[in-house]
């Protein structure tokens, strides 16, 4: 079974990594769990109100095969947890790590994306951070993945779901049927 966290503080952007839990838990047995600074209960742009598992310091990375920030508007503020030694403890254990939105901001920010193509909201949004990733940068409107490292614009949870998928090994008729009635609304209409 796939153990999934997904890291979410006030102000996270619900819709950002609603698919990959949902499909994650839903068709593919994940066991998803989600933490929060302190273990506070949060609120998301859209008034939805998590209780989460567990605190940001309670994550055991030896019970995690996918760690995922969640996008929000905290990332940009100096109320932004510190999760630098999370994610490049992570990194160096060879967990899947994903971000979208301004969740990418912190992977950039840790060094994370230093060396591999990534994406985000736009490449100002991660030189904000000063990072040295910026030559890896990738100007698209989709997830990109390189080395277990996924990341994606907030425009983009659709892509994001795939690449963590495809990551972890998961390509199958279900997932090339979900994925297709994702597309779908985006056919133009004769």
């Amino acid at each position: 079974m796939t153990r999934a966290i997904t890291l979410l503080s006030d102000n996270f952007a619900d819709w950002e990594t609603a698919l990959i839990n949902a499909t994650g838990r839903g068709f593919y047995g994940f066991d998803c769990r989600y933490a929060t600074p302190k273990g506070a209960v949060v609120t998301s742009m859209g008034g939805l109100r998590v209780t989460p598992d567990l605190a940001l310091d309670d994550i055991h990375l030896d019970e995690v095969d996918l760690l995922m920030v969640c996008g929000g508007t905290i990332w940009q503020s100096a109320n932004a947890p510190d999760i630098g030694d999370l994610l490049r403890a992570a990194q160096a254990r060879h967990i899947v790590i994903a971000a979208i939105c301004d969740g990418t901001r912190e992977l950039a920010r840790a060094g994370v994306l230093d060396a591999l193509k990534h994406t985000s909201n736009s490449a100002a949004n991660l030189l904000a951070v000063n990072y040295g990733g910026a030559a890896f940068y990738q100007d698209v409107p989709h997830a990109v993945a390189d080395q277990r490292v996924i990341t994606a614009p907030g425009s983009a949870p659709v892509s994001f779901m795939a690449q963590i998928l495809a990551t972890l090994g998961i390509n199958d008729a279900n997932l090339t049927a979900y994925l297709a009635m994702h597309a779908a609304q985006h056919r133009a209409s004769q």
